[in-house]
């Protein structure tokens, strides 16, 4: 059984100096949780580079890995966000890094018109809210390249049924906090321990919770 854990994040955007998924992702790297090892992978925010990253993120370890935890920034939110769905969609309301602006085109041509985390979302959102982290279940994850990455990353997992794998959203750093008006910011230490502690219950935790998601949130 694989020891590796890979996390993801992207690289800046929109005008952005720093992007806190990979300020996390790379601050986990080389930590082992649970006897796995947390590995960190840099996603370009361009639609025609996330995925192959993706993909050669995937396959570039020695040992598939037990869990992939793709990371993302909402600049509007104010709680980690752990994602339920992810749609076949690409509708950009802002080009990516690239220059690429796609309006309603597939992530995955003929693919199915949504697929669900198979991560226990409900019991990372409830295991955030009792360790006194800001935590919400969120249902999109909107339509920008962070939803094309966890639709193909869940669709390529159709073909990797032992490996788990999801998508959760981080709010803004302090320092984004000017740019970002309508949200709450949320240091960069408190979403390090937020995301090392999804990864610990999503590793030990293999079905959800049975509760209703308003009960947690």
């Amino acid at each position: 059984m694989s020891d590796c854990v890979l996390i993801t994040g992207f690289e800046p955007f929109a005008g952005e100096a720093v992007n806190p998924s990979w300020e996390v992702a790379r601050a986990l790297d080389g930590r082992r949780i649970a006897g796995h090892r947390l590995v960190a992978r840099q996603l370009p925010c361009s639609f025609a580079g996330a995925l192959v990253a993706l993909d050669q993120a995937l396959h570039g370890l020695p040992t598939p890995p037990r869990l992939v935890l793709a990371l993302g920034l909402a600049g509007n939110r104010s709680a980690v966000s752990i994602e339920r769905i992810a749609i076949n969609v690409i509708d950009a309301r802002i080009a990516d890094n690239a220059g690429a602006q796609p309006v309603d085109e597939p992530v995955v041509l003929g693919g199915p018109a949504a697929y669900f985390s198979r991560l226990p979302i409900k019991a990372i959102a409830a295991g955030l809210q009792q360790a006194g982290l800001p935590a919400e279940i969120s249902q999109t994850a909107g339509t920008f390249v962070c939803n094309q990455v966890f639709y193909g990353l869940l669709h390529r997992l159709q073909l990797m049924p032992a490996l788990r794998g999801g998508f959760i959203h981080l709010p803004p750093l302090p320092e984004q906090a000017a740019r970002h008006p309508g949200s709450r910011s949320l240091a960069l230490d408190e979403q390090v321990r937020a995301i090392a502690l999804a990864v610990t219950i999503a590793l030990r935790q293999t079905q959800d919770l049975r509760v209703q998601a308003g009960a947690i949130d």
